[in-house]
């Protein structure tokens, strides 16, 4: 197996600080925990209906290494007890998203 890759992490400047970075929640954790971050003047974040679907921020850029990419998963728990879950789950983020300008 390979070493894993370095993944740099920028927070856009109208992020919240106060929100941590995403980490291994757990010893035994398969993937890093990501939280929602709205913009200011957005912090209390969105309402949606049943059914409805939405974009929601990370506040963060990623640069990922050639050749990788990151996963976005759906929380079991998330989804059971509230509904919310990825429309394309997993959600792929590929290495040169960065050079296209998509922040999020």
């Amino acid at each position: 197996m390979s070493d894993a890759p370095k993944i740099r992490i920028k927070r856009l400047e109208d992020a919240d600080i106060a929100l941590s970075l995403p980490s291994y929640e757990t010893a035994g954790a398969a993937g890093a925990d990501l939280r929602a971050n709205f913009p200011e003047g957005a912090r209390d974040g969105i309402e949606l209906a049943p059914g409805q679907r939405a974009l929601i921020p990370t506040g963060l850029i990623l640069e990922i290494p050639a050749g990788w990419e990151v996963q976005v998963r759906p929380r079991s728990g998330l989804a059971l007890k509230h509904g919310v879950t990825l429309a394309n789950a997993p959600g792929t983020i590929d290495s040169d998203i960065y050079d296209c300008g998509y922040q999020g």
